[in-house]
């Protein structure tokens, strides 16, 4: 059996991010079951409806990543109570032009991870927002806001030195498994 084609979305741009650790640590989690990859978004040009006509080939990229995925799992920080801006030009960008968006009918899962104690609940429920409006079925539970979680919560080798933090995002990756193979 093939295992299911999941784009990760990191909305950090940040080479050491921890939510791109924790991106990694899912992949390596689930990867038993699922084929993950990083969806890069860093090297996207501003989404300008002038030259969607001929986008540039970066967003050609991005959109045939995201078109190609049977799965988008997005892992993000909070910015002001909601998503970083590369994350929210990487959705306007393969969402367009109108009509012909990636993203649709893609199951979805998001984890926001922040040194700060709410884990990015903000940017949760904005993200949840935009993937509504773009046809995605969201992952409810568990729910995933990954507090206090900082450069020290990561081994050298890309695990967990929390075991409470190791257990949550095995049961994370597990559900997300379990959901996309679901819809």
């Amino acid at each position: 059996m093939t295992k299911p084609k999941i784009a990760i979305v990191v909305g950090s741009l940040r080479k050491d991010s921890v939510n791109r650790k924790v991106a990694q640590a899912v992949c390596a989690i689930a990867g038993e079951r699922l084929d993950c990859h990083i969806a890069e978004i860093g090297d996207l040009p501003l989404f300008n409806p002038d030259i969607e006509a001929s986008p540039p080939p970066q967003w050609a990229r991005f959109k045939a990543e995201i078109a190609a995925a049977d799965g988008i799992l997005f892992v993000t920080p909070e910015y002001n109570r909601s998503m970083p801006g590369a994350l929210k030009n990487a959705i306007d960008v393969a969402s367009r032009p109108y009509g012909q968006s990636a993203w649709e009918k893609k199951p979805a899962a998001i984890i926001t991870a922040s040194p700060g104690g709410i884990g990015g609940f903000g940017c949760n429920h904005a993200l949840r927002q935009s993937c509504v409006f773009l046809d995605m079925p969201v992952m409810q539970q568990p729910e995933a806001y990954l507090g206090h979680v900082t450069d020290k919560s990561f081994n050298p080798d890309g695990s967990l030195t929390d075991p409470g933090l190791a257990k949550l995002v095995r049961n994370i990756a597990t559900a997300f498994a379990d959901w996309v193979g679901l819809i």
